[in-house]
């Protein structure tokens, strides 16, 4: 069975400032033609960060799609010709006021890549030094600090429903499980 599908055609239908959309025609392998709409997206990176007696800092923040705040890793998308490392280290000053010692890679995966190009890279930070919290400005977040055992607590209830956030703490749960 072959697992691709040649782009016949592209329209734009919007270019926005962190996700632009189009609409390709593409022949399947079975010779139709199909439509796919893809959102495009710059990648982004989330950060577990560690502090030195194992509590992990989390932020709060209200997200109009789903139209609550929820608690969250971390997390921003990359600037151009920026590293995931390198933007990983940026949001975690922006969003938590902290440098990290060591930046680890946890995973990289797709989110929804049905629809979306959007590339998550996901690390954990340690050996933190504070710094001077800087958001973005149009950012309003809540730095909260919960114990690993607690986060998978919230996990088991739900109040963690944000699913970078599922995988990054799931992630971190299992390495600290092999050590």
């Amino acid at each position: 069975m072959e697992h691709s599908e040649k782009t016949v055609s592209t329209e734009r239908i919007h270019e926005g400032r962190i996700i632009n959309l189009r609409e390709d025609t593409v022949l399947m392998p079975s010779g139709r033609h199909a439509k796919r709409e893809i959102v495009e997206h710059k990648g982004a990176v989330c950060v577990v960060p560690v502090l030195p007696d194992g509590r992990i800092v989390m932020v709060r923040q209200y997200r109009k799609p789903a139209e609550a705040a929820l608690l969250e890793v971390p997390a921003g998308g990359l600037e151009p010709n920026e590293s995931p490392e390198e933007c990983a280290r940026r949001e975690l000053m922006e969003e938590c006021s902290y440098q990290a010692g060591t930046m680890t890679p946890l995973y990289q995966a797709y989110l929804a890549p049905g629809y979306s190009t959007e590339l998550m890279y996901a690390f954990v930070a340690e050996d933190l030094t504070p710094g001077s919290l800087d958001p973005d400005e149009d950012e309003n977040v809540e730095v909260e600090i919960y114990t690993l055992d607690e986060l998978m607590a919230m996990i088991d209830d739900g109040r963690l429903c944000d699913a970078k956030t599922l995988a990054a703490v799931l992630g971190w749960y299992a390495r600290k499980l092999k050590l």
